[in-house]
């Protein structure tokens, strides 16, 4: 489905539901929805976002899901939240202050949905919500809750230093962690 500028326009500050469930394998934790995803009501739901494919080629899923097939993921014991709820254009619209109330937000619902990993999808968000510069990707030294915490690049097709080949090599590292 394609969206005109008015459609698109209007998806701004929309939320998303998260995709989630207790103790998952893998909760995935997005920056915040696009206006795309917003408009479609579903996770990476823009074209060029390559999270669909990385999970299917890193061996999450069994087959290629379509964002409207997101809940479908629940039962691979995966899920999907944000740090921040609301729609933007561009992730660099949030501020540091948005990131690090989400990050308060985000321990809490960690807390109780207990899931064994909590794998965020784009490094600088990560750095400014948690306060830690230097997090480099992988599994980083502090847990949230009591959750293992992963770090991964940012999965959208605007971020070029990250092809699908090593995108799926850094997904598959994490999937081998998670004790698939």
């Amino acid at each position: 489905m394609s969206y005109n500028r008015a459609e698109l326009g209007a998806a701004a500050g929309r939320t998303l539901p998260d995709v989630i469930a207790p103790d998952l394998r893998v909760l995935f934790c997005g920056i915040n929805p696009g206006l795309r995803s917003a408009a479609e009501g579903a996770h990476f739901a823009r074209p060029g976002n390559r999270f669909w494919k990385v999970l299917h080629a890193a061996g999450f899923t069994d087959r290629l899901l379509r964002p409207s097939e997101q809940f479908e993921l629940l039962g691979f014991g995966l899920g999907i939240t944000n740090l921040v709820d609301r729609a933007t254009a561009a992730a660099d619209e949030l501020s540091a202050v948005e990131l690090r109330d989400g990050a308060r937000r985000l321990e809490q619902k960690v807390s109780t949905l207990r899931p064994a990993v909590v794998a965020f999808v784009g490094m600088g968000a990560y750095r400014t919500a948690f306060k830690r510069p230097r997090a480099a990707i992988g599994r980083q030294d502090a847990p949230l809750a009591e959750s293992t915490v992963w770090l991964l690049p940012n999965t959208s097709g605007l971020q070029a230093r990250y092809q699908l080949p090593e995108l799926t090599v850094l997904f598959g590292g994490l999937r081998a962690a998670s004790g698939e």
